[in-house]
């Protein structure tokens, strides 16, 4: 049949029903239904109003040349569209809904295929039969809230999504997706030129060959190519004004693909591959009233873009220069000079023959984007094993080896590169990107290799004297000033409350090291009168640190106020652990400290108020727990997973909270979460992995069992706590509570039972079934249960855990299958619900399973 005829005539006839209907030829709302047509003039808008599908002319070229597109709603001037359907075909007319005559259309036809025809009624664009036997009248095309375009069955069923057929903008929720059986992939296009969104020069998209980096092409020409994937679930980038975009990668049996998505409340994000051949990201400035560009690739210098510094050559990210490798010299040092890197460098020693390998050495070079062109071992292969690969064979002649544990639920995987050939597009890189770098390993003469080896060494020779006289001189100035600010201290003893640094800890008899706090300390009178002398009418919250008030300081600005009691299990130690910690954490996630007072032996905390205090006080009360929807529950979840994730791995520090739990998630007004309470948290060193204690401290219930019974905590300690977290949210279940759980003796023992038996559905909280995504209950239910494994190894981290919650198709059948974990007990008295437990431990008893 022929295609063209068809569709005009499926328009033709889907005009005459809109003719004899009594409703209107237009879309209602958010959705376009058989029957109705999308002409010039008139727009579908999201339910949210976030986008817009519609007609648009791109430029002021005559004569206008209409597409049919989809642009953010809210963004003034010119339309900034995401996505376009007849990009090849553009309408050459300029007529709207009021012109008389026929119009061009989309219309959606009975077979569920979007028509787009002209005003003769010609098509110009189909998105083509979306699968067998799926004719309906009563399917709809509804544009959603994240821009995506989404041809529907009656039973809700996606038929055919424009995310699928991408153009030239990815914006948060897309995927850049590629096939691991067909090798097939998702492809961004350029537009031509910034005013004709046809197919342009440059396109983007995961390397078919190696499928763990990504491409961007002019023409069939690699142009810039991304670090290679070393198995980092997530990655996050803060851009200002409290903005995060965060970037997961998920490998699964059928596909790789990458998505990213902001932090909530962030202005509007997207990547564009520009008709100059550049990879942008923008974001919205309201107060300019403008895009503006964050980040741009390859960069300004040119210095990045692919095979730039020739063969053996590399790109120097820190000083956007061209720069050989190790053990190579220039192959035309004059025309290196004049800024021509075409024919890269070569050896400055040739390597010995084929088979004389004790010759031949590798040389280290860290922090480096890897070259392209490499060949990806099969196998989990040991470091070990990965370089014995590269050694015994005389083509090869560098190798990098990357641990993926991070990226995968099922334990260590691993990934060994080797080169045979030229090394191209080698990239050294510094700050923020180093954290896609890995050591390349090359292989040089020997001579070479222990030069390099060397000069460490003698580099050592000279740094350690140098060090060691400058660390012997600022302990002479340490404590000269010291005695200096003591004697300042005792004749004019008020100087020392306008701000606190990390010297003060020492009235308190503690030591410390860290740098300088740079936040106000606060008046004890000021504190006295914002809370009426700590009135309890004042006081919100208590614990076994003090109490918690509500205070207003004398400019209005509302505070939450904590108190430390003198007796509290929280004492100068902690209080000192809290103030140094949060000053240093910054995340929409995290909770935020304003100031302190240590004004005689008052130790308090002044924070940012939080109108709707601890997600237990909602959560668990019968009469309030229903304002908690499913969205306001999954958002809150997300919120948590993220501000562990920036503790876990994303901060300057690594930080162990140790004691997270549903009174230490705090609720702004617009229910988002911040963490709270990081008395009882640790600081880890950087190769750090975990560490053991004596004194076990957190909650009952949220402590996973290797700190409860060996005093061992890591980062899984803090995702066990999660795994329960998770749960009473999904449920609406205490841990300590037996309420709700029939006779099964813990809510984890609950879920897992029910989880087991097909029947997970049952554990979601009643009180929000109306508003609760069954697949997203589930995901959530089974991720719980992955967190509180007993054992730590197979509990994921956090950022796979985002990296789930971020990909909207994940599926619970995807994930892995949980174990069953064993059961606690409470043995401690059950207190009133409305004072939080006391931050220490007393007998446990482990049931067996």
């Amino acid at each position: 049949m022929d295609l063209s005829r068809s569709a005009t005539c499926t328009v033709a006839a889907v005009a005459v029903v809109c003719l004899l209907l009594p409703r209107p030829c237009a879309p209602a709302g958010d959705h376009l239904a058989v029957g109705e047509l999308l002409l010039p003039g008139k727009s579908v808008v999201s339910d949210g109003g976030a986008f817009a599908l519609g007609f648009f002319v791109p430029d002021d070229a005559t004569p206008a040349r209409q597409y049919l597109g989809i642009w953010y709603n809210n963004i003034p001037g010119r339309p900034t569209v995401v996505w376009v359907a007849n990009r090849e075909t553009p309408i050459f007319a300029n007529r709207t809904s009021s012109s008389s005559g026929p119009a061009p259309a989309l219309a959606l036809a009975n077979d569920t295929t979007l028509v787009l025809s002209d005003a003769s009624g010609g098509v110009l664009w189909t998105s083509g039969v979306s699968s067998v036997g799926s004719s309906s009248s009563s399917s709809s095309a509804v544009l959603k809230n994240d821009g995506n375009l989404v041809v529907r069955s009656p039973n809700g069923t996606a038929l055919w999504q424009s995310f699928d057929h991408p153009t030239d903008t990815l914006i948060p929720g897309m995927k850049v997706r590629m096939s691991h059986r067909t090798l097939r992939g998702d492809i961004f296009v350029s537009w031509k030129s910034p005013g004709d969104p046809a197919p342009g020069s440059f396109s983007y998209g995961v390397d078919p060959g190696t499928y763990i980096q990504l491409l961007l092409w002019n023409g069939t020409r690699p142009y810039w190519r991304s670090p290679v994937w070393t198995g980092i679930a997530v990655t996050t980038n803060y851009i200002g004004a409290g903005t995060v975009i965060y970037t997961a990668v998920v490998d699964t049996t059928e596909e790789i693909s990458t998505a990213f998505t902001v932090s909530d409340g962030a202005s509007p994000t997207r990547y564009v591959i520009t008709s100059s051949g550049e990879f942008q990201v923008f974001s919205w400035n309201g107060t300019a009233s403008a895009w503006a560009t964050l980040d741009s690739w390859p960069g300004s210098s040119g210095c990045s873009r692919y095979g730039y510094c020739g063969a053996y050559g590399y790109c120097d990210n820190m000083a956007a220069a061209c720069r050989c490798l190790d053990g190579f010299e220039p192959v035309n040092a004059a025309e290196w000079s004049d800024g021509r890197f075409d024919q890269g460098c070569r050896r400055k020693e040739a390597l010995p023959p084929c088979g004389v390998l004790d010759g031949a050495g590798f040389l280290p070079m860290p922090s480096m984007k890897v070259p392209g062109k490499f060949l990806l071992e099969g196998g989990n292969r040991s470091a070990e094993e990965c370089a014995a690969r590269c050694a015994t064979n005389c083509s090869c002649v560098a190798y990098a080896y990357a641990d993926l544990q991070s990226s995968s639920a099922k334990g260590e995987v691993s990934r060994c590169l080797v080169w045979v050939g030229d090394l191209i597009d080698t990239q050294m890189l510094d700050g923020r990107m180093a954290v896609n770098g890995e050591t390349l390993y090359l292989r040089v003469a020997v001579a070479v290799a222990s030069r390099g080896r060397n000069a460490s060494k003698n580099a050592l020779k000279i740094v350690l004297p140098v060090l060691a006289s400058v660390l012997m001189l600022t302990c002479i100035f340490c404590l000269w000033f010291c005695r200096f600010r003591d004697k300042g201290r005792r004749t004019n003893s008020t100087e020392s409350q306008n701000k606190l640094t990390a010297s003060n800890w020492n009235e308190m008899g503690q030591v410390d090291h860290t740098e300088d706090l740079e936040f106000p300390c606060i008046r004890f009178a000021d504190i006295v009168a914002a809370t009426r002398n700590f009135s309890e009418t004042c006081m919100i919250g208590r614990g076994g640190f003090g109490k918690v008030y509500k205070g207003t300081l004398d400019r209005g600005q509302v505070v939450a106020i904590k108190r430390l009691s003198k007796n509290s299990d929280q004492g100068a130690e902690e209080f000192k652990n809290e103030a140094m910690l949060i000053s240093k954490l910054q995340h929409r996630n995290l909770v935020r400290l304003l100031g302190c007072c240590t004004e005689a032996a008052e130790k308090l905390l002044i924070y940012e108020y939080l109108p709707n205090k601890g997600l237990d006080t909602i959560l668990f009360d019968i009469a309030m727990k229903s304002v908690l929807d499913w969205p306001t529950r999954l958002g809150i979840i997300k919120g948590v997973a993220r501000g562990l994730l920036y503790l876990h791995q994303d901060s300057r520090l690594t930080v162990i909270h140790r004691d997270l739990k549903a009174s230490n998630v705090l609720l702004d007004a617009e229910m988002r979460p911040k963490i709270a309470d990081f008395g009882m948290a640790k600081i880890f060193g950087d190769n750090q992995v975990k560490a053991n204690t004596k004194r076990v401290v957190g909650t009952y219930g949220y402590i996973a069992p290797e700190y409860l019974t060996a005093g061992v905590f890591s980062v899984k300690s803090d995702v066990y706590s999660f795994g329960v977290l998770l749960l009473e949210i999904v449920s609406g279940v205490r841990i300590s509570s037996s309420d709700g759980i029939m006779e099964f003796p813990s809510l984890i023992a609950f879920a897992w039972s029910l989880w087991r038996e097909g029947k997970a559905r049952d554990v979601v909280d009643p009180s929000m079934a109306g508003s609760c995504s069954a697949d997203e209950a589930l995901v959530c239910i089974h991720v719980g249960l992955l967190c509180v494994e007993d054992e730590p190894s197979r509990r994921p981290l956090m950022s796979s855990v985002v990296s789930i919650f971020e990909n909207g198709s994940v599926s619970s059948m995807s994930l892995p299958t949980p174990i069953q974990p064993a059961y606690f007990t409470m043995m401690e008295e059950r207190r009133d619900d409305t004072v939080n437990t006391r931050n220490t431990m007393t007998m446990t008893i482990l049931e067996g399973r």
